[in-house]
């Protein structure tokens, strides 16, 4: 199996910044270590409540990988988000930076993380004029998504690029007696998007135990990492950590 890019998620680093007041721990310095020990790309979730990436961050993070050939920056969040405050709204954000992905999240304001994909029966009318527009600036689009056939095929008739599996309930079974039954959902629903011909990205409660395993899946081009990497540097120091995860994602692993 190729390997799968590693896109790490810098929330949390934000989130311990944001605890104090000043520039401590300062979020691009850590995007710049991530991306020296061989991170693929740097994503960050803006939310309207600013509780941890800020506007200044995604201004600052998008120069600091366009001035790295080959690393990508992923957007995600809430399209329908709206000015609130000092936040701009989230399609301003992203079309004055123009990452080079933006993955397309369902999250309320009020949600403690993102804990589900888009319904795109019901939502689907109001997201497609927002990808056509990104993706006339030349922005990959992903939408967030559970693992359901039907739901892949919505995303792939409103012209989305790529999904990005949900991959909270894969996580939670992992441990358990049903990790096997709900990973089978993941590895049917990546079979099915690699054969509609949509790209498939994966994130959520991914780490060091269960990334190997969740890899089976075909057709797995990037996972996005935030939470469980930025505990395991508190350990493991934040080069270790994303050496680690980068060693996973470039393992050779046998397909189902």
């Amino acid at each position: 199996m190729s390997s799968t890019a590693l896109s790490v998620n810098l929330n949390k680093i934000a989130l311990i910044r944001n605890s104090r007041e000043g520039n401590y721990p300062d979020v691009v310095k850590h995007g710049q270590i991530c991306l020296a020990a061989g991170a693929d790309g740097l994503t960050v979730h803006p939310r309207p409540d600013q509780r941890h990436i800020r506007p200044h961050d995604v201004y600052a993070l998008s120069e600091l990988t366009r001035n790295h050939a080959g690393i990508e920056f992923n957007i995600e969040g809430n399209p329908f988000a709206e000015p609130l405050g000092s936040y701009p709204g989230f399609i301003k954000l992203v079309t004055d930076t123009l990452p080079d992905q933006c993955t397309l999240v369902p999250d309320s304001n009020d949600q403690l993380t993102s804990d589900h994909g888009f319904d795109l029966h019901k939502s689907g009318k109001q997201l497609a004029p927002i990808i056509q527009q990104l993706q006339d600036l030349g922005v990959r689009v992903s939408l967030f998504m559970d693992p359901n056939p039907e739901q892949i095929e919505l995303a792939k008739n409103l012209g989305a690029n790529r999904i990005e599996l949900y991959t909270g309930p894969f996580a939670a079974a992992y441990p358990n007696d049903e990790r096997d039954a709900v990973f089978q959902r993941y590895f049917d629903a990546a079979v099915f998007a690699q054969n509609i011909g949509i790209g498939l990205n994966a994130g959520h409660d991914l780490n060091l135990d269960n990334l190997e395993y969740f890899r089976q899946v075909p057709g797995l081009l990037e996972v996005s990492i935030g939470h469980a990497l930025t505990v395991d540097a508190l350990h493991m120091g934040l080069t270790n950590a994303v050496h680690a995860y980068k060693d996973l994602c470039q393992k050779t692993v046998a397909q189902k």
